[in-house]
């Protein structure tokens, strides 16, 4: 597949809605991610999406990802962050991934040749790649997951328990950190995430040091060039809605406004629940959308009707805009789209770390989409 190369605010606009489509609620802000990849394109830097079939087994491939919450700040927290001189910010998010890319260089002593973004998302895919590009460092075509997700563990690396660490992390207040080594997958996330949480937000972090002949086995390909395809048809279609249910093979899961939202910050994530009471066709039903960071449990009248490893994302019904978990508001229009995930992550090793029995609920077992719709 040739690269994919993007020219115009409008294509940069594209991609980033397409990221934040598969980011399933979660993956940061979409603002944020057109304010990283323009920084970029407007210093003149080339922003190509380079096919992973091209690059020499020998290449060093790293992966900069943002951890920690959206989670809105509240006027309780902004006093807490004062008191410990958090108020003026140095980093922004992709000054943040690209000092940690450089931090991680010099901790290895490697020259990094490529970056991979860890997980699809709106600000966390085009963060990544700003941070590369602004390095010298190529993007490629990729992602080790097809979406976002709330944990490490949950990637195709970790699948296959390839390590992570170290990993190096700077926030947006200057500090900086590196986690040399790690017993597992878990612990790593949580020292990431307590990370985080001390500077009361997200923290820009570099990882996955992998060859190129590693990364071959579990990037997830063209999936940056398919967030591009997917934010296009968004933008140019008359009722982007149901081109995208059969662009994607996708089905309508439900339609309604948002009556009542459960959320919290808590250990780095962003918990909740969204209550949808249907409209339309849907008039006699209620949805409840269960999330940590993404979306991972829909239910339509208390019954389960997809579930992660699939994709389950909130589109705004009169602009077919996906939107984010933090933006959400009572009284918003929403019709919610499902569509299956990766087949890496629909595998009995995918299932136990991306499934519903994985984030607690011990009485549902997954099922396909296709097969609860």
């Amino acid at each position: 597949m040739s690269d994919l190369i993007l020219k115009t605010k409008t294509e940069v606009e594209d991609f980033v809605r397409g990221c934040t489509f598969f980011g399933t609620g979660g993956g940061g802000l979409p603002e944020n991610g057109i304010v990283s990849i323009m920084s970029e394109l407007n210093k003149g830097k080339e922003i190509k999406l380079v096919s992973p079939d091209q690059i020499e087994d020998d290449a060093v491939v790293a992966t900069p990802f943002l951890m920690g919450s959206i989670a809105p700040k509240t006027d309780k927290i902004k006093k807490e962050m004062k008191k410990f001189g958090l108020e003026n910010s140095v980093n922004d998010e992709k000054q943040m991934l690209a000092k940690a890319l450089k931090e991680l260089e010099n901790y290895m002593d490697k020259k990094i040749d490529y970056v991979v973004p860890i997980e699809l998302g709106g600000s966390n895919a085009p963060g990544a790649i700003a941070a590369g590009i602004s390095n010298n460092m190529q993007a490629l075509d990729g992602d080790y997951v097809g979406r976002a997700i709330p944990e490490i563990l949950q990637t195709t690396p970790a699948l296959d328990n390839k390590k992570i660490w170290p990993i190096s992390s700077v926030d947006e207040w200057g500090n900086v950190s590196i986690i040399k080594d790690s017993i597992n997958f878990r612990i790593v996330e949580r020292i990431g995430k307590l990370i985080s949480a001390a500077a009361y937000g997200l923290a820009g972090q570099a990882g996955f040091i992998l060859s190129g002949k590693e990364m071959k086995k579990y990037i997830v390909k063209n999936s940056l060039s398919k967030c591009y395809k997917v934010g296009k048809l968004i933008r140019e279609s008359d009722n982007p809605i149901s081109s995208l249910i059969d662009e994607l093979n996708g089905w309508k899961l439900g339609k309604g406004k948002i009556t009542k939202l459960d959320d919290e910050d808590k250990d780095g994530y962003y918990w909740g629940t969204t209550h949808i009471k249907g409209t339309d066709k849907f008039k006699n039903d209620e949805f409840k959308i269960w999330f940590k960071n993404e979306n991972h449990i829909c239910y339509k009248n208390d019954k389960v009707i997809a579930t992660s490893p699939d994709i389950i994302v909130l589109l705004n019904t009169d602009t077919g805009e996906p939107v984010t978990n933090g933006e959400l508001n009572i009284g918003d229009s929403v019709t919610i789209i499902g569509v299956k995930g990766n087949d890496k992550f629909r595998t009995e090793k995918g299932i136990k770390v991306l499934g519903p029995k994985y984030f607690g609920f011990e009485d549902i077992d997954y099922t396909e989409i296709e097969k609860l719709n």
